[in-house]
């Protein structure tokens, strides 16, 4: 552990009970055109040897949303589910990136690659443990968390957002309802769906910049399942049954994906749930699921 804790940063500590400590809005990189991107920070209590980082990524299709939230079915939550995971030892960190009314797909992939790169580039001074490191994310962020699993230090898909030099790859990912293949989409849609994923407003074609019938293949690009390759990192896709944004059959499909080339994928249904745990019998039981998902993924 540093000797000077809490760490130097250039953000307001702000002293949490057990010992944790967050910062919020530490610019983690300027993209040149933009708005600096920052990231809010908790670290869990001193600790003598180095703890694992969560790196959690808010969803909201691409176009809107919050790192302050873990998703609105958290909301309520006090302690928040952010001072939850660094009370069970994790650092955590939430971060903007690039909306799809500001930049187009894969912007706000190299945003979150550049976050990522931030903590490894950072972790001694935060005594995080480089090597453990978990991608967190719910709908659009589950998408995103999926892709950095599955790219990790692709140079193609890198970028050059924040810091260079250390590595994107991941331990884990844990995906909450996401998006996994944006061409089978609508073939999925839920029978009482009323998005139509290939029309020319849908989040998905926004994401890439046109209709996704129209440019399959920077749906093919922006789709995480093409990325599916052994030696990726274990999944864990938590997904309602009944949701009718993003298909239930969106996770089956990349559980299967994974399963296939020996990748371990835990796929776990939540029966009658609707997107945002809507209809979820509990979501204290979801939350505990893939933290302990976590600890398994960082060795804990």
């Amino acid at each position: 552990m540093s000797d000077s804790w809490p760490p130097a940063l250039d953000a307001r500590a702000h002293a949490l009970d057990g010992g944790a400590t967050m910062y919020h809005a530490i610019e983690y990189a300027i993209v040149e055109g933009f708005r600096p991107l920052q990231l809010d920070l908790y670290l869990p209590a001193p600790a003598t040897e180095p703890t694992p980082a969560v790196v959690y990524i808010h969803g909201g299709g691409w176009s809107l949303g919050t790192r302050r939230r873990f998703g609105r079915a958290f909301k309520p939550w006090q302690p928040t589910a952010m001072e939850r995971v660094a009370a069970a030892g994790f650092a955590i960190v939430s971060m903007d990136y690039r909306l799809s009314s500001e930049s187009l797909f894969p912007a706000q992939l190299h945003d979150v690659k550049g976050a990522l790169r931030w903590v490894r580039a950072n972790a001694a001074q935060l005594n995080v443990d480089s090597d453990r490191v978990v991608a967190w994310g719910e709908s659009a962020g589950g998408h995103l968390a999926s892709l950095v699993g599955l790219t990790g230090d692709r140079l193609d898909l890198e970028g050059d957002v924040g810091p260079a030099g250390p590595s994107s790859a991941v331990s884990g990912v844990i995906a909450w309802y996401a998006p996994s293949d944006l061409r089978s989409m609508s073939a999925q849609r839920h029978p009482e769906s009323t998005v139509a994923p290939e029309s020319p407003d849908s989040t998905e074609s926004r994401l890439i910049g046109a209709p996704l019938g129209q440019r399959p293949d920077l749906a093919t690009l922006a789709s995480p399942i093409t990325y599916v390759h052994a030696g990726a990192p274990p999944f864990q896709l938590t997904h309602g049954t009944d949701d009718r944004l993003v298909p239930f059959g969106q996770s089956v499909q990349l559980a299967a994906a994974l399963e296939q080339v020996g990748v371990p994928a835990d796929l776990i249904p939540i029966e009658g749930a609707d997107h945002f745990w809507i209809g979820a019998p509990s979501i204290d039981a979801i939350f505990e699921s893939s933290l302990a998902f976590a600890r398994r993924a960082v060795g804990r």
